[in-house]
């Protein structure tokens, strides 16, 4: 059963490649930061920025030590090298990478981005270049690509976009994406390894052997699973670790919205009843997500992670007709005694 916690940044950002070295030496810094949470819905809002210089990036040393150390507790780190979307830290320090040309730098503030790779064969050569030096670093048998939230605004306006869809004879911008991780999945399967990317790689058609992580709710997990594609379930409303714990959100430490209490984290079931027992074999099992973006270090970390995080393993182990939250909080009681010891920083229920 797959049992995950994902603490993406910037995959391309944070990762040392030997070939491309403006990756760090550009895309791995930014020069200020937004601070508080960005209010975009707001018309009074104002940005207001810390004036500090920010980032850094892991070295392929540090990646092998990080490997090696999950490794011998058993447990397997999937990287994830974000595309086409979430872009602008690789396209800053390469700009031939985008559609535009314009010299960017990486962004300041979070959220979605119109910066997104451009669908040219030697972007596409790039990528796989990148993912070949990742997989010399991640024995991984599963490589995640991202696929999520990438805007079209770009490629809908890029000559070169709108001729390469002609000549590859698709019918939309959605199509565009759903070649550009096709060629991704053939890469990797030909590498002997998997691929497996956000429910939005289900627009536009599904590459051959990619398995989906559905976090849009369960829908793009049922397609897939229908379509006999494997599947592991992580919906924001039940496995989002960066959303808020309590309704009081003034009384608990800035996050960047939404509620997911322990009780929710702990009853979700990754199985839909809307699925056949054939069906429901695709699904892996189910992964929670603690985004950083609003989390500046190790402690806060830590109290957004626990104790959600024991709960979520419940979810993946405990069969459904065992599971109790009565008797999952009497247990839980231990277990925090032991973060305790631990100077885990676990949010007191």
């Amino acid at each position: 059963m797959w049992f995950g916690i994902s603490c993406r940044r910037n995959s391309l950002r944070n990762s040392s490649t030997c070939s491309y070295p403006r990756l760090t030496e550009i895309g791995a810094w930014r020069q200020e930061t937004l601070v508080g949470k960005l209010d975009w819905r707001n018309p009074n809002y104002v940005e207001v920025y810390d004036g500090k210089r920010h980032g850094g990036f892991y070295t392929q040393d540090d990646i092998r030590e990080i490997v090696a150390y999950a490794a011998a507790r058993y447990v397997n780190i999937v990287p994830e090298i974000e595309m086409p979307g979430h872009a602008q830290a690789a396209i800053a320090a390469y700009p031939e990478l985008g559609n535009t040309g314009e010299q960017l730098s990486p962004r300041t503030k979070w959220g979605i981005c119109e910066n997104v790779f451009s669908a040219d064969e030697a972007t596409i050569i790039f990528l796989q270049n990148v993912l070949a030096e990742v997989l010399d670093l991640f024995p991984s048998p599963f490589i995640h690509v991202g696929g999520d939230e990438c805007p079209k605004v770009q490629w809908k306006a890029s000559p070169a976009a709108q001729a390469r869809m002609k000549e590859l004879g698709l019918v939309n911008e959605e199509e565009l994406q759903s070649y550009f991780i096709r060629r991704m999945d053939q890469f990797l399967t030909a590498h002997g390894r998997r691929l497996i990317g956000w429910d939005e790689i289900l627009e536009g058609g599904l590459a051959p052997g990619a398995t989906v992580m559905s976090w849009r709710g369960e829908a793009g997990g049922i397609a897939a699973a229908r379509a006999k594609h494997d599947v592991v379930m992580a919906p924001n409303i039940y496995t989002y670790f960066d959303y808020y714990q309590a309704e009081d959100k003034d009384a608990e430490p800035l996050a960047i919205g939404g509620y997911v209490p322990l009780e929710k984290a702990y009853n979700y079931n990754p199985i839909p009843a809307d699925l056949t027992d054939g069906e429901a074999k695709h699904v892996l099992g189910t992964q929670a997500q603690l985004w950083t973006e609003y989390i500046p270090n190790p402690k806060h970390l830590e109290y957004m992670a626990y104790p959600r995080a024991c709960a979520h393993a419940e979810v993946a182990w405990t069969p459904l007709a065992g599971k109790d939250f009565a008797d999952f909080q009497a247990r839980l009681g231990a277990h925090l005694e032991r973060l305790a010891i631990l100077d885990v920083n676990y949010r007191r229920t």
